[in-house]
């Protein structure tokens, strides 16, 4: 078995589940890392016959092992959690439709649903859900009764309420919404409230990750009076800060969003979730450790 090969040709796909699974993109780096080293190092010693797989079995179960190892930690998180911000190029080679599904399971609003299951019936769920794989390898995979995976998938779906492969109504092309997302910082930087009220839903929520490491609010900012309120205070900190920042328009997590800079460093990263043409979500990711990763173009 050629191991250069095969992380060649199945590396993106091993990665796209990790991160499904962890919320972060360094976890899922260093797993897919560690997966193919123990990989390289134990073929030699064993006849595996559907290496994808095998690799994928590997991956998930060093998923499930550290979620289940990281409970602890993320109950004493301060704030809300976020999963890390993932900057994407512009798919070329996908159809529309497959595109969009692939889009909307990296949403962060999906992957917050996906934080309802536990990590065994995160793994099932996705296995099935999104890379299509039977049940019977899925229970393989997973260590769990063809029956039982059936159960678990069933009852996964219900629980997180949301469909991938249906696409919002009133949802609009890429490019109007990225113009909606053009606006929107230069409203906070120029002050204009009527801009942000003409772009905001009255229902809209302001989602803050600081992790106790960067200006956040704790809590979501619900309603669009409070996000108004809350956005006069970033709208001030713009004023009196101009040459200190720079931003980027950029696709996060399948939705246009936004990286801001501040002193030349990647502060904030905004995920923008835009329903009938009126931003419904913004989450605004500022933990620097969830941000390594990210570079400016």
């Amino acid at each position: 078995m050629d191991t250069e090969r095969l992380y060649n040709e199945y590396r993106t796909m091993l990665f796209s589940l990790a991160y499904r699974m962890l919320g972060s993109v360094a976890d899922a780096e260093d797993i897919i890392q560690e997966v193919f080293i123990t990989f390289d190092q134990m073929q030699a010693d064993i006849h595996i016959t559907n290496e994808k797989a095998y690799l994928c079995k590997m991956v998930t179960n060093r998923c499930i092992n550290l979620l289940q190892s990281s409970v602890k930690q993320r109950e004493v998180y301060i704030g809300t959690w976020l999963p890390e911000p993932l900057v994407q190029s512009r798919s070329s080679n996908l159809d529309p439709s497959e595109i969009y599904q692939q889009k909307e399971s990296l949403s962060t609003a999906y992957l917050l649903l996906l934080q309802q299951l536990s990590a065994t019936e995160r793994a099932v769920f996705l296995l099935r859900e999104i890379f299509q794989y039977p049940y019977e390898e899925i229970a393989d995979m997973v260590g769990k009764s063809i029956i039982n995976c059936r159960q678990i998938f069933v009852r996964a779906k219900k629980s997180i309420h949301r469909n991938p492969g249906r696409k919002p109504k009133g949802s609009k092309s890429s490019g109007v919404t990225e113009i909606q997302v053009q606006n929107f910082i230069h409203a906070l930087i120029d002050g204009d409230t009527g801009t942000l009220l003409n772009l905001l839903a009255k229902d809209a929520i302001h989602y803050s990750d600081g992790g106790g490491k960067a200006h956040a609010v704790l809590s979501p900012v619900v309603g669009v009076g409070n996000i108004i309120h809350f956005y006069e205070q970033v709208m001030q900190w713009f004023k009196v800060n101009r040459g200190r920042y720079s931003y980027q328009v950029a696709t996060v997590n399948g939705s246009p969003g936004i990286l801001l800079s501040i002193d030349g460093r990647i502060s904030y990263v905004y995920s923008i979730e835009i329903v009938n043409d009126r931003m419904q979500r913004i989450y605004a990711t500022s933990n620097p450790d969830k941000l390594k990763h990210i570079q400016l173009n």
